[in-house]
């Protein structure tokens, strides 16, 4: 399906005005829907009074089956969610038209994204991707992101910030207006922020610009342009076990202190995330007809960082695939060191030039539209062996540059070392037809979609050989009607279909090379088939002057689900490969009320919702047998959450507390292993004084974010098949595994003042 608010299009739906924005329903967390599909949106009114600085994924917490998880305060070192129990790496992310997911694994980073200052609006859809949105891994829906336009006269804003942690940030917006006699106007804006770790040494810092162009004329012509730059520096956090999170709680963190002579892998300054990212998009309309519009949607993704890591090496047994041998870093060699902390990081270099072009023609009741995605990417990703300064226990180049490990044979030592190509096309059709006055739309469409990916694996020894190839083909059908029964009331139902192919990493052998495991700890499995999900959706909406509300059943069915699997080997070795892991389907109800100011200003909103999703097999455990999951209440996924949001907004003093509510979460196949369920609360202050001079709006503004402090896992990291010893299907012993966890970020107070000019 594809309704005039599709990704690639000019922003078309009815966001309201300036002017009018105090009395927005929900305090701007609805807008007026006509999709036949379930979509919730927050605006630029919620977004502006939130704390500053926050990531897309802490901007949606409060919609309907959306659960996110920050890792820290100000969102800087990234976060997680899952939409009706589905992960990230399962959610098409589009900015400005463009695709944001990586390219290899489908993870999405949310501090790299966007400044909220400069976002217009988020639509978030619950069940599924539109036709022509650039996703090969949307199976669980969508998360859209819209930028600002640049305004028509000269003007900008100042934006200061300061919060407990040390929490800093400073941004600033210039619009140019009109540009001499043209119709062409413009921004820039840029940001730095920074905050210190909040549990474990270091820190956090970002530096981000952004600049939108845009120039319109005659009758629906448009031409956008956007940039944006980002570059980061994280300490990352750990993950944790649950028997170390019972243990220790918040406690677990990398050392603080390095000693030279006994150094430790764990030391903090050898496990960082720095980051580089480029992003360009050209979303663009042009009316060549009355009834024939042509978009344009060219854009260009680029990104270079790594996640760091250290290991204790020996330098007199260095494997090169099956061989054995020595090596030599710096000064270092088999002769004067026998074993050395190295570091050891996991760089993605990624270049994602790409483009959706679709061609609409409208005559009367009928639009039909016609489309072509094409997408031709390459990611090169290592993993060297580096030198670390034993004096400080810092790396000598955080990208793993400089004297790097050097094996007998001449050959650099890594981990992985791969380029992966993939090219898209993906072709899709969709009409819609609008019967009795607009009162019935009907749409259907289908889209085609050909993947191919070429791999080459410069290690040795590798079971699928240096070159590897993978093809993927899906014809993915869709359909949905929207019936108003009358100006307040309408019905929608929807069927659609979506798919993932397998990640990168299942093409290749990578990680340790072990003779007694056969092989390299992960291990290829190039054949896998995609991901394949139905999802079926019926709703009604009810949008009167004072009361919005919507409520929706929903029903999917995944089929090849793709996790890792751990595969045991005998002899304590193992190794983990990517699998198709059967299926599974769920039932739910999504649920949200707003209403516009009722009484003294005040906005309530309320969103719930309750999901049954199950496994449907029974799960691989690793060695040879199966767990008993089918029929076990799916992982990652709380049965019931419940959103509440009260604003209060007069003009001046504006306010709002926010709470949710999330369910358990399993972590294992089994269910013997969960997360407890969770209360978080918010408080936001604020105060617009009048304008004064060439200062519009002087603000002021405090944001306490989980305001009981309270310390909890948010997010289920890995899953595992089961965390206790149980028998399999076939009668053998299965050893507990070890999912892993994400801390949430404790309780924070952040204080801002803002101009506009």
């Amino acid at each position: 399906m594809m309704g005039a608010t599709a990704p690639t299009d000019q922003k078309a739906e009815l966001i309201e005005v300036r002017s009018a924005r105090h009395s927005q329903v929900a305090g701007g967390l609805m807008i007026k829907e006509d999709a036949p599909k379930s979509r919730s949106t927050v605006t630029s009114e919620y977004i502006d009074k939130q704390a500053a600085g926050l990531n897309p994924m802490q901007l949606i917490e409060m919609l309907p089956g959306v659960n996110t998880t920050s890792t820290d305060p100000m969102g800087l070192s990234g976060g997680h969610m899952t939409m009706r129990g589905l992960n990230e790496s399962q959610i098409g992310f589009t900015l400005e038209g463009f695709p944001i997911n990586d390219i290899g694994n489908y993870a999405v980073y949310p501090q790299e994204i966007v400044d909220p200052e400069n976002l217009r609006s988020i639509n978030v859809e619950q069940g599924s991707a539109d036709l022509d949105s650039p996703h090969i891994s949307a199976t669980g829906g969508a998360v859209d992101m819209y930028l600002l336009d640049p305004k028509e006269k000269l003007g900008g804003k100042i934006v200061g910030s300061y919060g407990n942690y040390n929490q800093r940030r400073v941004f600033g917006r210039l619009d140019t207006g009109y540009v001499g006699n043209t119709n062409i106007k413009g921004y820039i804006s840029f940001s730095d922020a920074a905050e210190d770790s909040w549990r474990g040494p270091g820190g956090q810092n970002k530096l981000h610009g952004e600049t939108k162009w845009v120039s319109a004329w005659g009758q629906g012509n448009k031409i956008s342009f956007s940039l944006l730059g980002n570059q980061g520096t994280s300490s990352l956090f750990p993950t944790t076990y649950m028997d170390t999170w019972q243990a220790q709680g918040i406690h677990n963190a990398y050392q603080a202190t390095w000693n030279p002579k006994s150094p430790s892998a764990n030391y903090y300054e050898l496990h960082r995330n720095p980051f580089t990212n480029i992003y360009a998009s050209a979303p663009s309309t042009f009316t060549l007809t009355d009834h024939l519009t042509l978009t344009e949607t060219p854009y260009f993704w680029y990104g270079d960082g790594n996640g760091g890591g250290a290991y204790s090496e020996s330098l007199t047994s260095q494997q090169w695939g099956a061989q054995t041998m020595t090596a030599s870093i710096g000064d270092h060699n088999a002769s004067n060191t026998q074993s050395l902390i190295v570091y050891n990081p996991s760089n993605t270099e990624t270049y994602r030039p790409g483009s959706v072009t679709k061609l609409t023609l409208h005559t009367g009741i009928n639009r039909l539209t016609v489309g072509y995605w094409f997408e031709y990417s390459k990611q090169i990703q290592t993993g060297p062996y580096s030198l670390v300064d034993y004096a400080t226990g810092k790396p000598l180049d955080l990208l793993g540059g400089g004297p790097n490990m050097v094996l007998a044979n001449g050959e650099t030592a890594q981990y992985r070392d791969t380029l992966t190509q993939t090219r898209i096309h993906t072709m899709f059709i969709a009409d819609s037809l609008s019967l009795l006055n607009n009162r019935l739309n009907i749409e259907a469409g289908l889209k085609y979609s050909v993947v191919n990916r070429d791999g080459q694996n410069n290690l040795p020894d590798t079971s699928t050989g240096k070159y590897i190839s993978g093809a993927w083909q899906e014809p993915l059908p869709a359909v949905g009607i929207r019936y108003k029964i009358n100006n307040e009331n309408q019905l929608f139902a929807s069927s659609t279909t979506n798919f993932r192919i397998p990640m990168n990493t299942s093409l290749y052998d990578s990680g340790a090379y072990s003779v007694a495991r056969g092989g390299y700890s992960n291990q290829a499995n190039p054949n896998l088939k995609a991901e394949y999900s139905i999802s079926e959706e019926f709703g009604w909406r009810y949008q009167g002057p004072t009361v919005m509300s919507s409520v929706t059943y929903f029903h999917y069915n995944f089929t090849n689900s793709l996790y890792s699997q751990t595969v045991n080997t005998g002899n304590g070795q193992s190794y983990t490969r990517s699998i198709n892991g059967g299926n599974s389907h769920a039932d739910g109800v999504d649920f949200e009320i707003g209403t516009r100011p009722i009484f003294y200003h005040f906005r309530p909103y309320f969103s719930a919702e309750y999901i049954n999703r199950r496994t449907d097999s029974n799960v691989a455990a690793g060695n040879g047998d199966y767990v008993f999951s089918k029929g076990k209440f799916a992982p990652q996924t709380p049965r019931y959450q419940f959103g509440l949001n009260l604003d209060y907004d007069d003009g001046h003093l504006f306010g709002g507390y926010s709470l949710k509510y999330v369910a358990r979460q399993y972590a294992t196949f089994t269910n013997d292993q969960h997360i407890p369920s969770y209360i978080t609360m918010n408080i936001d202050l604020g105060y617009r004084f009048k304008d004064w001079g060439p200062m519009k709006s002087p603000t002021l503004k405090l944001n306490l974010r989980n305001i009981t402090d309270r310390h909890y896992l948010g997010f289920v990291n890995a899953t595992a098949a089961n965390a206790l010893a149980t028998t399999g299907m076939y009668g053998t012993s299965i050893k507990g595994g070890s999912a892993t966890y994400s801390i949430a970020a404790p309780f924070s107070v952040t204080g801002s003042a803002s101009v506009d000019f």
